[in-house]
């Protein structure tokens, strides 16, 4: 090449060699081969079948996904050697991830095969730009949904359209996981429900063994759970510790208070209340034999256990919900009934009039 022929090159580049700026020659963009794409219509539909064919499949990967959610009991497992696998987990994940696969699968076939493949340079500039930059930018973002191809092949977009819109009915779905609607039917039966129940007998949370009467001492705490809790299973056995939870206390009868209400509730002294703090939910445990105090160890809130549970300390708003107990024939600690007001933390929905407050008879 001769040196005006190197200088016009130079030229369109926009850069000469003779500018100090720049003291290496700018080498252009290098010559590409065409795309097979572009040079092969028989290639070129075929990887618009491609594309458009990934975007199809979406929709019946998310319906799929609909349906494993309802149709697949959560107690099937899969096993697989030593693994074993929720069913419905799998699945979901299967179906869910194919999905968002062939949305990246196909919308990547399409910049690389379809769209137009025109390699430019231009010279660095300042992170500013200025306003005939930006409408410039605006110029290209049109110029570049023409060359997308969508006027032509109008099917990719209205594929990828509802490949996208399909997506959000899994997402939708799934928030049922959330749980349903808190209404007071079903959180009677629910989050103000527990396993206790009458004849129910008390037993040692580590142990599972039944409490006799007769061996508790004065000054005694025992940390407790219903009998029925070994019968369930799974997260069924979580879910109830986290409501029935107990403890158990022996005081002097004659160094407490014991409402005309609930005589019946206790035997000789020994009280059992909810080990559920009414604040935030925190077990508690933290005795003080000589005040029949009860303390959080979260934030603090402190119970009397020798007048009902009701709080004299800390950020708790409502008493500890009692427990009636009783003995069996045997001695044993045993349930009267259910918890007579929900346990744990409060929450704005639930009624509060049943709540023992100091003074109640």
């Amino acid at each position: 090449m001769s040196t005006a022929e190197r200088s016009t090159e130079l030229d369109r580049a926009g850069v000469r060699s003779d500018d100090e700026r720049y003291p290496v020659d700018n080498p252009g963009v290098e010559h590409e081969p065409p795309r097979w794409t572009d040079v092969d219509t028989d290639a070129g539909n075929a990887a618009y079948r491609f594309v458009v064919g990934c975007f199809a499949l979406v929709p019946v990967f998310s319906i799929a996904f609909v349906v494993i959610y309802f149709a697949v009991p959560e107690t099937l497992y899969i096993d697989l050697g030593s693994n074993h696998y929720l069913a419905q987990h799998v699945l979901l994940g299967f179906t869910l991830g194919m999905a968002i696969l062939l949305v990246g699968v196909g919308a990547v076939q399409w910049g690389r095969l379809l769209m137009v493949d025109n390699e430019i340079t231009e010279e660095r500039h300042t992170a500013a730009s200025s306003a005939e930059t930006r409408a410039a930018a605006i110029e290209i973002v049109y110029q570049g949904l023409d060359e997308s191809g969508l006027q032509r092949r109008k099917l990719i977009g209205r594929s990828l359209l509802g490949a996208l819109g399909i997506l959000l009915v899994p997402a939708v779905v799934t928030l049922a996981d959330l749980g349903p609607w808190p209404t007071r039917a079903l959180r009677a039966e629910t989050i103000e429900k527990t396993i206790w129940g009458p004849g129910v007998r008390l037993v040692n949370d580590v142990t599972y063994e039944p409490i006799l009467a007769a061996d508790l001492e004065i000054g005694q705490l025992v940390n407790a759970e219903p009998a029925t809790i070994t019968e369930l299973h799974g997260h069924e056995v979580l879910v109830e510790k986290a409501k029935s939870a107990i403890i158990v206390v022996r005081m002097d009868p004659n160094s407490i208070k014991i409402p005309a209400s609930r005589t019946s509730w206790q035997v000789n002294g020994i009280l059992c209340y909810s080990k559920i703090c009414t604040h935030v939910g925190c077990p508690i445990s933290l005795w003080e034999q000589q005040t029949h105090h009860l303390l959080c160890p979260c934030h603090q809130s402190t119970f009397d256990l020798g007048n009902s549970g009701v709080v004299v300390f800390g950020p708790a708003a409502r008493s500890l919900p009692q427990l009636p107990i009783t003995t069996d024939e045997e001695g044993y600690l045993i349930a009267i009934s259910d918890f007579t007001v929900p346990v744990g933390p409060s929450y704005f929905e639930r009624d509060s009039r049943n709540d023992y407050q100091e003074g109640d008879s």
